[in-house]
């Protein structure tokens, strides 16, 4: 239990807006938010889906397995989210010590042009990054669910796909917050006739207590379960795929599908208070980010300043703004772009960016130069460790809620609109406010960059914790956040992971926080030290955990701020 009353009241403020009591169909926390097991453990945004997870673990599956079928799983259940359409960022780290990091995000297409989202007056305009064909890239998600299981897997994917199949063809009766999701996007779903046919009901969206039936998704699951790569990439899907494409206005043709790449990169890691944390490398700025603040942390003591004191809160504020800037000026893909990625990560490089904080107020913060500097809301996480150590922490997107609304003809899965990922002009911010520079421009065959932060945290050479979330340009935040609730704070994962959250990206200036990050006094302090806040509280992010305890205990936690989660057995 915790002894500190503040810190109770915070952490109930945060379920709180997670479950606002004025919803009439949330009355209590779900039981399957938190799950306990010895030997294996499933996190996931959607319940099905993580119950499917743990079923291949306790047939004897290890966790890359548990990763594909969940993910499938998800494509099913969690179409705001989960998806063949999109694409993502596994990383993984087996028993032995091996360790990866498959980068599958989307790929711009190779008629993509740097100007293509501009007016004819220079403008930017968003309509066209965000809805319809021409918003999509070439999505990932299944070439790396067939990378991931080709090197670590143990089972064939015809069988892991087999209950993602069932679900898709057999359908399955639709809970609030699917239909909630449905509601709220039903202006953008209902333009397009191929995403009403799955999701509409007549006029309306499908409502909770409905059935969802998606038999073209099936299809286009069993021909990638029976072709792997080629049943999507290339043949009948492919076809459909880019026929779509040419009817709708889009730009992915069969070459683009076909010429698809999964990049397999090292994995960046750094020691944190004893602990080893490892994370995703660019196309992901989440890594670079996240390491980055931990770096500038760790000089403070966070725990002696009190969680959610106006000092810590300005700690945070201060490191964040830094990491955002630098993720601006300097990351993008790095097969298109030369990262200064070592620089960045520099030990006197980051010292002296934290030299320039200020512990008494706001200070002025800009992107550094780092060595080696060249001149000049949607997501869902899962998170899985198997009875023998192996443990998975992946992130996949299809950028907005539901992607780019339109649902691929012939094919049943949702297009993404990651293009919008870009910077379609420099210094014009996309639609979560991130702004972007030439490093992240628009070219041919080029990954957007994304704040995707999948997460594993070693203690004496064992997992000892899996993170990630969705949530746009709040992941980062959101995943630095639990680490520190738990590795500073010594919170349970519980309530780290539901504890209020806050969130500053460099630009826009001000301050985001969720009901009970805040209080009066400390906002009041704040001010004095000349923060500015958003105009209202918001969610930040929604977080899908796994602890493994010294007794091997694995504790799975599903952010109550999502409809997801945990399963071990």
């Amino acid at each position: 239990m915790l002894s500190n009353p503040f810190r109770v009241a915070a952490i109930l403020a945060g379920l709180a807006a997670a479950f606002p009591t004025a919803h009439p169909r949330v009355a209590v926390l779900p039981n399957d938010l938190l799950a306990k097991g010895r030997h294996g453990c499933v996190v996931a945004a959607e319940p099905r889906a993580a119950r499917i997870g743990l079923d291949v673990l306790r047939r004897g599956g290890n966790a890359v397995d548990a990763a594909v079928a969940t993910a499938l799983a998800l494509a099913v259940t969690h179409p705001q989210a989960g998806n063949l359409g999109g694409g993502g960022f596994m990383l993984i780290r087996m028993a032995d010590g091996t360790t990866a990091a498959l980068d599958f995000r989307e790929m711009a297409p190779a008629a993509a042009h740097r100007d293509m989202y501009l007016r004819p007056d220079g403008s930017v305009d968003p309509e066209r990054s965000l809805h319809g064909a021409l918003a999509g890239g070439v999505p990932g998600s299944p070439a790396g669910l067939c990378a991931a299981l080709a090197k670590f897997g143990t089972r064939p994917l015809a069988e892991l796909a087999a209950p993602a199949i069932a679900l898709a063809r057999e359908g399955f009766e639709i809970e609030h917050f699917l239909a909630d999701a449905l509601f709220d996007a039903r202006r953008i779903l209902g333009r397009f006739d191929t995403t009403r046919a799955v999701f509409f009901r007549g006029d309306r969206p499908l409502a909770a207590g409905e059935r969802l039936v998606q038999t073209e998704l099936a299809a286009t699951i069993e021909r990638l379960a029976a072709g792997g790569f080629d049943g999507f990439y290339r043949g009948e899907t492919a076809a459909r795929f880019a026929a779509h494409e040419r009817a709708t206005g889009g730009l992915i043709t069969a070459d683009d599908l076909a010429g698809y790449v999964v990049q397999e990169r090292t994995p960046l890691a750094t020691d944190y208070r004893g602990l080893q944390v490892l994370a995703m490398p660019p196309s992901s700025s989440g890594g670079v980010a996240l390491l980055q603040m931990l770096e500038l942390l760790e000089p403070y003591d966070l725990a002696g300043s009190g969680h959610g004191s106006a000092r810590e809160i300005h700690l945070l504020t201060e490191v964040m703004q830094r990491a955002y800037a630098d993720r601006a000026r300097w990351l993008g893909d790095m097969d298109r772009w030369a990262v200064p990625l070592g620089g960045l990560l520099d030990p006197d490089y980051l010292a002296r960016r934290g030299a320039t904080i200020r512990l008494d107020r706001v200070s002025e913060v800009d992107p550094g130069v780092p060595p080696g500097a060249p001149e000049g809301e949607h997501t869902t996480h899962l998170s899985v460790i198997d009875a023998a150590g192996n443990a998975v922490s992946c992130t996949t997107t299809i950028n907005s809620t539901f992607g780019s609304g339109l649902v691929v003809g012939g094919c049943g899965f949702l297009l993404n609109n990651e293009m919008d990922d870009f910077s379609a002009k420099p210094g014009v911010p996309n639609q979560f406010g991130l702004v972007g520079y030439e490093a992240n421009a628009i070219a041919p065959g080029k990954r957007p960059l994304s704040s995707m932060t999948p997460i594993l945290v070693l203690a004496d050479g064992r997992v000892r914790y899996v993170l990630g979330s969705p949530g746009g340009g709040r992941i980062i935040n959101t995943v630095l956040q639990v680490l520190l609730n738990l590795v500073d704070h010594d919170l349970p994962l519980r309530e780290a992971v539901a504890a209020p959250r806050i969130h500053h990206q460099w630009k826009p200036a001000h301050l985001l926080w969720e009901l009970g990050a805040l209080n009066p006094d400390t906002r009041a302090i704040l001010e004095r030290m000349g923060h500015t806040f958003a105009p209202k509280p918001s969610q930040i992010g929604r977080c899908q955990a796994i602890e493994v305890q010294a007794d091997g205990t694995r504790i799975g936690v599903a952010d109550p701020r999502s409809g997801g989660a945990a399963a071990a057995y």
